[in-house]
């Protein structure tokens, strides 16, 4: 097990950002062709907000797992859900931009949701810092699920 606090730190922030770019890189090809043609909600964010949104929720769910995993508790359990969720959110990209399906996208971010909302709680009851760190990404995985649910909708 790595000793130095700061490089497990540093391998959360670099994994998390490596989702991200990974899920990026499936939503990219479709935002000018396939996206656009959508009908979506009045509500919809611009496209622009996206990439920074979720450039600070990863790094604070990154800083939110180092916290767990630095009270030196058994955290396997949460690790095992903070990777769950991670491997959801990669996903999630795949299933609705990748495969251009937003029905599809609404079962991966429900499951998102769930796997977001446990990890919340397990870690908030192992380091409460943690767990506040996840509010954010719950309620902005809550928005993606209804936009989501309402771009089905709507198509």
């Amino acid at each position: 097990m790595l000793r130095n606090p700061w490089l497990v730190l540093a391998g959360f922030i670099l994994l998390c950002l490596a989702v991200g770019f990974g899920a990026g890189f499936a939503t990219q090809s479709s935002i000018d062709s396939w996206y656009v043609t959508l009908n979506k909600p009045s509500w919809n964010p611009p496209n622009w907000l996206f990439a920074p949104v979720w450039t600070l929720l990863y790094i604070m769910m990154a800083i939110a797992a180092w916290l767990v995993w630095k009270t030196g508790q058994d955290t396997k359990p949460a690790m095992v859900l903070f990777f769950s969720q991670l491997a959801l959110n990669f996903a999630w990209s795949f299933l609705f931009f990748g495969a251009r399906s937003p029905g599809l996208g609404l079962i991966g971010v429900g499951m998102m949701l769930l796997a977001v909302a446990i990890t919340t709680f397990v870690f908030w009851r192992i380091s409460k810092p943690a767990g506040l760190l996840f509010v954010p990404y719950l309620a902005w995985t809550a928005f993606a699920a209804f936009l989501n649910l309402t771009i089905w909708q709507m198509n």
